[in-house]
């Protein structure tokens, strides 16, 4: 078995290749002997990349015996990539033919699914095995064949258990969960992920994506189970206190350590190290990327239970990360800031054109000069606005889907609940072809040439 990194290996054209590269190298070291790691150069090996779909950079693939296995989708850290790795080097579910054996499976950083089943000839440990092969680079999967080892589980019959991790162990919540369906791997799939996480998870840059697409009110201070647990849990019981009167109104809860995701609470909630002290700083971001932040936590829970009742009644402000708006905005190019965007962009007589862009960005530097001329030649033109916005500085809108830069979005008048992406070409004239398409009003263009 062998992981492929599919990149390009002049690596500074590539924003995301050089941020992986560091982390990539690492984790080959760390896996010799156990997986190669292998890369390819795409630039130089095209044909290769092509034949297996290779369309963005970098693409991760596992190939085992020869061929492809499957798309790597896991964490892109060097700790990621060698846990990954190290469960596909592995069977797919481990078998376990002692009680030592199964006590040190289940005594693991993450969670464990185990099937208990009457013998190596049982069909339901054939469908366990199928599914387990299927999930294996997600979860951890074990079983056994050995009477009386799930006994003091309650197990009885063939069953299957998912054991929640001993660090997470707690008074509001039981430490397994028994899956009671028939196996397969469609419903042991639901099953693990409706259970896996329980009422208050560990929250790691290592699961974070598993728990994307949720509403998630996160609680960050020192967490750290090898150095100081009972320090650890001691907030954490007094989040899941609190948690389990609201855990049936939709919200998910987690707990993780402020330093981890300390870039994370400055991108996105604006909070500096500076301002983080010993107590929990408590955030929400729903599915849409509504976000609210609280830092009045208390040692009692009672802040934490006023400020989960405002947000279910609605009486909480959201947080929007926004720069200051500027103090003139009489360029013929108009700048937006998060707090500016419904003003600016939200106006329903107006049809706008805007841009979303990173200051660092090669690509939004070449294109300013020629997005600034297109907003000279619509500048009499008082139908049409043509703007841009920084979106590293200010909270995108979630109807906007910004995910590199530049990203440009016509949001014509009247319509402002869908906005269009814009897809061609980035010459002046490219630029007016499509308003002169999309526009409500025909253009009133400033220049007395018009070349269309």
């Amino acid at each position: 078995m062998i992981l492929y990194s599919v990149n390009v290996i002049c690596i500074y054209r590539c924003g995301h290749c050089q941020k992986l590269a560091p982390d990539y190298e690492t984790a080959a070291t760390r896996l010799k002997g156990i997986v190669p790691l292998a890369k390819v150069d795409c630039t130089a090996n095209s044909e290769t990349c092509s034949r297996f779909g290779v369309n963005g950079y970098p693409t991760l693939k596992i190939f085992r015996n020869g061929q492809v296995a499957s798309a790597y989708d896991g964490p892109r850290s060097a700790e990621g990539i060698v846990s990954s790795m190290k469960k596909q080097a592995g069977p797919s579910s481990v078998p376990l033919h002692s009680e030592e054996e199964l006590n040190s499976f289940i005594n693991h950083f993450d969670a464990s699914v185990v099937g208990f089943f009457s013998g190596s000839d049982s069909p339901q440990l054939t469908d366990f095995q199928k599914a387990a092969s299927a999930m294996r680079d997600s979860y951890r999967f074990g079983h056994t064949t050995e009477p009386g080892l799930g006994f003091k589980h309650g197990v009885e019959t063939e069953s299957v258990l998912l054991f929640r991790p001993p660090r997470l162990s707690s008074k509001f919540e039981d430490s397994l969960v028994k899956f009671g369906e028939s196996i397969s791997t469609a419903s042991l799939r639901r099953f693990i992920r409706d259970n896996i996480f329980g009422l208050c998870p560990h929250l790691t840059n290592e699961n974070k994506d598993s728990l994307k697409g949720r509403d998630l009110m996160t609680v960050y201070y020192d967490v750290d189970y090898l150095r100081n647990p009972k320090g650890t849990n001691y907030w954490r019981n007094r989040v899941m206190k609190v948690a389990s009167q609201f855990q049936s109104q939709g919200l998910h809860f987690a707990v993780a350590d402020r330093q981890e995701f300390q870039d994370q609470l400055e991108e996105e909630f604006g909070v500096e190290p500076s301002e983080l002290g010993e107590l929990p700083l408590v955030t929400i971001k729903t599915r849409e990327g509504n976000k609210y932040i609280m830092q009045e936590f208390t040692r009692d829970g009672k802040a934490l239970e006023r400020f989960l009742e405002d947000y279910f009644a609605g009486r909480v402000k959201r947080y929007i990360k926004s720069e200051r708006p500027p103090e003139t905005n009489s360029g013929s190019v108009k700048v937006i800031v998060a707090e500016t965007f419904q003003e600016i962009v939200n106006d329903p007589a107006k049809d706008v054109l805007v841009e979303f862009y990173a200051p660092w960005c090669g690509h939004c530097k070449n294109l300013e000069p020629k997005y600034a001329e297109l907003g000279e030649r619509l500048s009499g033109d008082h139908n049409i606005v043509v703007a841009k916005m920084d979106a590293t500085a200010n909270d995108v809108p979630p109807s906007y889907d910004v995910q590199g830069f530049p990203t440009i979005y016509f949001s014509p008048a009247g319509k402002k609940d869908s906005p269009i992406r814009y897809e061609g070409g980035r010459d002046v004239e490219d630029f007016l072809n499509f308003l002169k398409k999309e526009a409500t009003h025909p253009l009133v263009l400033s220049s007395t040439r018009e070349d269309l």
